[in-house]
């Protein structure tokens, strides 16, 4: 840095020959190792000693690489943290999962006047015989399960509150990872007797089962008593979360057999007297349906038997060409008419995925560019350093300092200023991390692999931007070194 007298006690001294070596034969490797040990030491204190007298401008050199090593630990932090959300996400969706949905809503365009006159196509909309010709023709297919969900009220003890009546059947918690926190899922004679039975989750446990355990106890749900012959464990999902991915927030829903759901609720492919008369009320009082809510005109809009089929694929290498399948019988059994999507959510996830790799690699290139540009002003600076203190070169080689040391000297120089920006760089990069994961609701996670990478990376910039001044400092010559004024 800037101009340095000879510190007391620095003078390098070459190693003395273990006694009793003959003259010019080689050194044992031990001493070979004591040598370069002194060597690094000497280096070092030097180099110390230097970036010492110049405190502000190592600082200021050092900046580049600061910036660029936290890029690093924030850029490694919020791909770790992506990874685990999408992990989590998969979890929530299940693996290997192809999702049937039925399209409630089509939208509405403007007639058009044709020549030929096209009869309208009939689909039976999506039922409980889709589920079953998926089951029974398309390969690669371990399960097919069912859902059904109706609006309803929960009752106990003078208690009320509105939920979610879902009706499943056996393959539904095992395709959503649904673990059981008291009692077990359906049996088959619950199953195939449409018995009133039901599987509560943790949020109804807790507000209508508080002195005494659920499992073997009622439970009324719309006009039904329910015996209650399973808890689902608690699963934390936010309602944004929940909403994006489509799924349901089991702690406040309650699961019934779907022939429970379908014979003592509502069966939308059969037309009731109840039905007729709510419709019926519905076309006389218009300005109740304006009011409505969207949940309330999705369910009166909804004329399909089921709302959702779960197709669980054996091996995951066939998803895609399972959902191509079932796509194709589906179009069939529905007479050609499109009344229904096909989703992949194991896809749509892995493609958010190499988007946010994409996202991440674009970082990773931004601060590579900030490393190398503070490695550039690393190199400027201690080339400039070199031309500034010419003299002190010339002291050191003229009281037996050869080239190595000098080489050393200032190499390490370069890589204690580097360091020191990237041990800093660490801590903003960590600091940073957590900054945006409060502020900025992204999952960012810190590993200690990312700390030795950017611990790596400050290192290797000093070795390989330091190295040409420490060169052209090395080979100088000392007699004009003592003459540079």
């Amino acid at each position: 840095m800037g101009a340095v007298t000879q510190p007391r006690g620095a003078t390098y001294a070459p190693p003395a020959e273990p006694p009793g070596a003959p003259a010019g034969a080689p050194a044992p490797h031990g001493a070979d190792r004591a040598a370069t040990l002194r060597l690094i030491a000497f280096g070092l204190r030097a180099a110390i000693e230097a970036v010492g007298h110049n405190t502000l401008r190592a600082a200021l050199t050092s900046l580049g690489i600061l910036f660029g090593v936290a890029s690093v630990i924030a850029m490694l932090a919020i791909g770790k943290g992506a990874e685990q959300e999408i992990l989590a996400q998969m979890k929530l969706l299940g693996s290997n999962n192809v999702i049937v949905t039925p399209s409630v809503e089509q939208k509405e365009e403007k007639a058009q006047e044709r020549d030929d006159k096209e009869s309208k196509r009939f689909s039976p909309g999506l039922t409980a015989l889709d589920a079953q010709s998926i089951r029974d023709i398309v390969p690669q297919v371990r399960a097919v399960s069912t859902e059904l969900s109706l609006q309803s009220t929960a009752t106990r003890e003078g208690q009320r509150r509105s939920v979610k009546l879902v009706g499943v059947d056996s393959a539904y918690f095992d395709a959503f990872n649904l673990d059981f926190a008291e009692g077990s899922g359906f049996a088959p004679i619950h199953l195939e007797r449409g018995m009133s039975v039901a599987v509560i989750g943790s949020g109804l446990r807790a507000r209508f089962f508080t002195k005494e355990p659920p499992v073997g106890r009622r439970i009324k749900v719309g006009e039904n008593w329910l015996t209650v012959v399973g808890v689902l464990a608690p699963r934390p999902v936010s309602e944004q979360t929940a909403q994006r991915l489509g799924i349901r927030d089991a702690n406040m829903d309650v699961y019934v057999p779907l022939a429970t759901a379908l014979v003592r609720y509502r069966n939308r492919a059969q037309i009731t007297n109840r039905d007729v008369e709510r419709a019926s009320q519905e076309f006389d009082d218009g300005e109740a349906t304006k009011n409505e809510d969207a949940a309330t005109r999705a369910e009166r809009l909804n004329q399909n038997q089921l709302d959702r089929l779960v197709v669980q694929v054996a091996d995951a290498r066939y998803v895609g060409q399972v959902a191509d399948v079932v796509r194709r019988l589906m179009e069939r059994r529905h007479n050609q008419v499109i009344d229904f999507e096909v989703a992949v959510p194991e896809m749509l996830l892995k493609q958010e995925q190499r988007t946010k790799t994409i996202f991440n690699v674009v970082l990773g290139a931004i601060a590579s560019i900030s490393l190398i540009v503070g490695g550039i002003g690393i190199m400027n600076i201690m080339l400039a350093s070199v031309l500034e203190r010419i003299r002190e070169i010339g002291v050191r080689r003229a009281l037996g300092a050869s080239q190595r040391d000098v080489l050393a000297q200032f190499l390490a120089e370069a890589v204690l200023i580097s360091l020191a920006g990237g041990m800093a760089g660490i801590m903003l990069g960590v600091a940073l991390s957590y900054g945006i994961e409060r502020f900025a609701k992204i999952a960012t996670i810190v590993s200690p692999l990312s700390v030795i990478v950017a611990f790596g990376v400050s290192l290797t910039v000093g070795l390989v931007f330091g190295i040409v001044p420490a060169w052209r400092a090395a080979r100088q010559d000392p007699v004009v070194c003592l003459r540079y004024e």
